[in-house]
Order: structure tokens, then C-alpha cells, then sequence
């Protein structure tokens, strides 16, 4: 047989959005262990990710309850720490285009964000933010709760 003489098969290579992977799928497709292997790679990061600076930790704490703007974030992030963490601008946008990239926070669409024709972008939590922020607290009640086992005066 010739080369020219073979049958020819055509390889066909498609790649699926995960829409139209999820859209041909059905719960049979999924087994417990599917869930649970990607339950625990996504708490995995998540500890990989702690502890948090403190700077990240208190501007992921300050958008917990709404969404703000820059401004409003360094305000908070200096009340919130009792005016140790003063951020300058560089500092809080650097943290701030990191958790963007990280997937921690989303700009968010806000009616007031254009106040004299300016329009100012504000930040709000993912729920992957509010995931590694709760791990961070329970992280840090954690310690606390370590020292506050030790005798009154053995600390000093």
C-alpha cells in the first residue's frame, strides 16, 4: 500500500468552552469525588494564600460591607487600624491591581461613582475574597486564642 493509497482519517481537535462542556453534562457526569477533589484544591489555595499582609487584610476587611473607592478604602484602612496602616496611593492601588489579578475583588458598578463628571472605580469582594478573608480570621482568632491559654503573667 502507497502512502497515496491509505485511507485518510481526519483528526479533528475541538476545544469546548466550559459553557458548552457544562451545557452536554448531567449530574451523572459528576461523581462525589469530582466535588470533593475540587472542594479541597480550592481550600488548599486558600491557606497557601495566608497569612495576608496587613495591608491586604484590612483593605479586603473594609469591602466586606459594601463596595468603595480608593479614597474611601485608605480612610477606612486607617480608622479600621486605629491609625497604624496609613497606605499612600502607590501601596493601595499595587494591593489593589494584585487582588484584581487574583480574582479577591471585582470592580464594581456603583451609581455614585461619578460625582462631578469624575468617575471614580470602586471594589468589592468576590466570594473567593470572603472565603481566604474568613480563613484569615479564623487564622488569627486561632493564635489569639493559643496566647490566651498561657498564664496571666507568663506573657510579660
Amino acid at each position: 500500500m502507497t502512502a497515496d493509497s491509505r485511507p485518510r482519517t481526519a483528526v479533528w481537535k475541538r476545544v469546548l468552552t466550559r459553557d458548552q462542556i457544562y451545557a452536554n453534562m448531567s449530574l451523572y457526569d459528576i461523581s462525589p469525588h469530582d466535588i470533593l477533589d475540587n472542594a479541597m484544591a480550592s481550600s488548599v489555595d486558600i491557606q497557601k494564600s495566608l497569612p495576608l499582609t496587613e495591608a491586604t487584610y484590612f483593605i479586603m476587611l473594609c469591602l466586606t460591607p459594601k463596595p468603595k473607592h480608593g479614597y474611601a478604602i485608605m480612610k477606612e484602612v486607617q480608622t479600621l487600624s486605629e491609625g497604624r496602616v496609613n497606605l499612600s496611593t502607590g501601596t493601595l492601588y499595587g494591593v489593589l491591581k494584585r487582588l484584581l489579578e487574583q480574582g479577591w475583588i471585582a470592580r464594581s458598578e456603583q451609581p455614585e461613582d461619578s460625582e462631578n463628571g469624575r468617575e471614580r472605580k470602586s471594589y468589592a469582594l468576590t466570594d473567593l475574597g470572603r472565603r481566604l478573608l474568613s480563613a484569615e480570621i479564623n487564622r488569627l482568632q486561632a493564635l489569639v486564642a493559643a496566647a490566651d491559654q498561657r498564664p496571666a503573667g507568663a506573657l510579660m
